[in-house]
């Protein structure tokens, strides 16, 4: 275990300590341990449930698993990679981009992998965090920063018999590449976003496949490409270019939240344009038919390809659109009560992004416990902070979600804006940070009350980003520029700041002048 975990394993004292546990080694993660780092903070822990780091990179190693946010704007800003193959980035590449990031900044001595949190705890009296894993482990933080993402949690559907399933089954997120699909019968449940990655990668290898489908999705054209040498070397020589290529990019995608957030009459015509690409694809109208969704495009999340609707058109492949009405021993029986038998099954069913919202038992001020604070859906104030857990940051927290742009510029703000509130933690010497209740409601109504106008509250579908009771818990209701905006510095109004001496409280706003400024082109270069 490393020397920096290793003396910061303790239990809580009056003593005080700098240390910081980062939950998580994905892209949240890094990037706050190689901010950290740059400014001086040294004294930190990355724990990670996996074998290494790279998050939702290294646990989703599908057939054909590859991300649908373009190559130069799903990347760090400071850390630019100009051998990009091609304009999406396979997994492959992006886990070795991840795994390059911990070698460069020098990361993996602060990591702990093999080392799932199982709980954490505040102590008022010390303003620290005691975090416990699995295998008894524990650290003593003096702020905690929760980066497991919601792409964390695979999710299986409820249906009757699930487990008596006698051939191999697995979650897409889970997938077990030691199951020969070779000449099997295949079923794949689920048509979201790994599903229409999956299908296209295996048809031609299964004897049958089966592909379940209970919503169909939006699907747009594919515009991924090679990069070939000499635009690779261009980037490389001249790094210029890349930044105008991120450049171009981010503000081709972020003009998209205008017609999901104000003006949803806009998506209108782009599902007409959509529609040609199915039937251009689709000939069979029957088939057509069964594939054009009937909810607003955007209500879910939209999908890109240009494989997945010829894939259903192989001989060996059914699209089943009859709901399930249980797994049985050999199979799938749908509504219908027609029964179909199957060798293995695959579940491309997403992820438990707006349930269950919290991966672990979490305790702050007062006992409280942060699962029933979210029982009627996560919320955070900025997504990264959540009163009564003083300390406790979330990258990619509550409603920091996109539906079309780059997370990554979003962990980037948030990375900002966490560094500025520890800044201050440390040169204020306060004990700790609480955001307010009052400032987190106000924050949150006036949320909620934006994405009621927006075509994921309104697009007529059930989507991942709403919890069970219908509240969108997952995305931001406007423009990425707007978010990083808004967490450019941390601001100590809307906090309650006990200092440690006695536990005299500051209120004190910052002095005026004392906000950066921050130029649109700033933020579209990821500054």
């Amino acid at each position: 275990m490393p020397t920096t975990a290793s003396t910061a394993t303790a239990t809580a004292s009056a003593a005080r300590t700098e240390h910081i546990v980062i939950v998580g080694a994905g892209f949240g993660g890094l990037g706050m341990a190689i901010k950290l780092k740059e400014a001086g903070f040294d004294d930190f822990t990355i724990l990670d449930k996996d074998d290494g780091v790279g998050g939702t990179w290294r646990a989703n190693h599908y057939p054909g698993a590859q991300c649908d946010v373009p190559s130069h704007l799903y990347s760090f800003s400071f850390e630019p990679n100009p051998r990009w193959s091609r304009t999406f980035p396979l997994q492959p590449e992006l886990l070795a981009y991840l795994e390059h990031c911990a070698d460069k900044y020098d990361l993996r001595r602060h990591l702990v992998t093999g080392a799932e949190v199982v709980g954490a705890r505040f102590d008022e009296a010390t303003g620290t965090w005691e975090v416990e894993v699995r295998d008894g482990r524990r650290w003593t933080a003096r702020a905690v920063v929760a980066a497991t993402g919601g792409l964390s949690r695979p999710k299986l559907p409820e249906l009757p018999g699930r487990d008596d399933f006698r051939g191999p089954w697995f979650h897409s997120a889970r997938w077990d590449h030691d199951v020969d699909l070779r000449g099997k019968t295949v079923a794949v449940i689920g048509t979201g976003a790994s599903a229409i990655q999956v299908v296209p990668n295996i048809v031609d290898d299964v004897g049958r496949l089966l592909v379940f489908q209970r919503t169909p999705p939006w699907i747009v054209p594919h515009t991924d490409r090679p990069i070939g040498a000499r635009e690779q070397a261009l980037f490389a020589r001249l790094p210029v270019t890349q930044k105008l290529a991120r450049w171009s990019t981010y503000w081709q995608l972020e003009w998209r939240a205008l017609a999901f957030t104000r003006a949803t009459w806009m998506l209108k015509a782009a599902e007409r344009l959509v529609a040609r690409h199915l039937a251009a694809q689709v000939a069979d109208p029957a088939l057509r038919a069964r594939l054009r969704p009937t909810y607003s495009l955007g209500c879910k999340r939209v999908l890109i390809s240009d494989l997945y609707y010829p894939a259903l058109q192989r001989p060996n492949c059914e699209l089943v659109s009859d709901g399930i009405a249980a797994i049985t021993p050999t199979g799938i029986r749908t509504v219908d009560g027609q029964e179909r038998a199957v060798d293995v099954i695959v579940y491309c069913t997403g992820f438990a992004a707006a349930d269950d919202v919290a991966p672990y038992p979490v305790y702050g001020r007062g006992g409280r416990r942060l699962d029933l604070e979210w029982r009627d859906g996560a919320e955070a104030f900025l997504g990264t902070t959540v009163s009564g857990f003083p300390n406790m940051f979330t990258i990619v927290g509550p409603n920091t979600g996109l539906g079309h742009s780059s997370m990554v510029f979003m962990i980037e703000s948030q990375v900002a804006y966490v560094m500025d509130a520890l800044a201050q933690l440390r040169a204020r010497r306060w004990k700790y940070v609480d955001v307010r209740p009052e400032a987190q409601d106000v924050f949150n109504q006036r949320l909620q009350t934006r994405l009621d106008r927006t075509v994921w509250n309104t697009g007529g579908c059930a989507s991942w980003y709403r919890a069970a009771n219908g509240k969108n818990v997952t995305l931001w209701p406007g423009f990425t520029a707007e978010y990083r905006l808004r967490t450019r510095r941390f601001d100590p109004a809307p906090y309650e700041c006990v200092a440690d001496d006695a536990g005299a409280r500051d209120r004190a706003a910052p002095a005026p002048g004392d906000a950066p400024v921050v130029t649109l082109g700033a933020v579209a270069a990821g500054q």
